[in-house]
């Protein structure tokens, strides 16, 4: 069974850095595509990065480029969002998603077959 589970947020100031962290159990980490959302009050989800299978492709959201990075551990299971230079427009519930089978649009949330339940971002002064 394919299970995700996130960790690492918080609230921190403007300009502050997190890592999020996604345990995964249940699957092959090398061998799903994996991605990070976001989503705020009142929006929808949005991808904020995100790999291929085997993690050939990377590709981030526009408004985090320079700022995000994704990373992956596959001797822990785990796979990181490194968040530096936060900004209050960061705010959000953070979640980690993997998919078997996708082979073009990761960053397309409908796209990914498993979630985790998310790991709440806060960025204020």
């Amino acid at each position: 069974q394919v299970h995700l589970v996130e960790s690492g947020g918080g609230s921190v100031q403007p300009g502050g850095s997190l890592r999020l962290s996604c345990a995964t159990s249940g699957f092959n980490l090398n061998d799903y595509a994996i991605g990070w959302f976001r989503q705020a009050p009142g929006k929808g989800r949005e991808a904020v990065a995100a790999a291929s299978r085997g993690f050939g492709e990377i590709f981030f959201e526009d408004s985090v480029k320079g700022r995000f990075t994704i990373s992956r551990d596959l001797a822990k299971r785990t796979f990181y969002l490194q968040m530096t230079n936060l900004k209050p427009e960061d705010t959000a519930l953070y979640l980690c998603g993997a998919d078997p089978q996708l082979l073009t649009g990761y960053m397309r949330p409908g796209h990914y077959r498993y979630f985790g339940q998310g790991t709440q971002v806060t960025v204020s002064s």
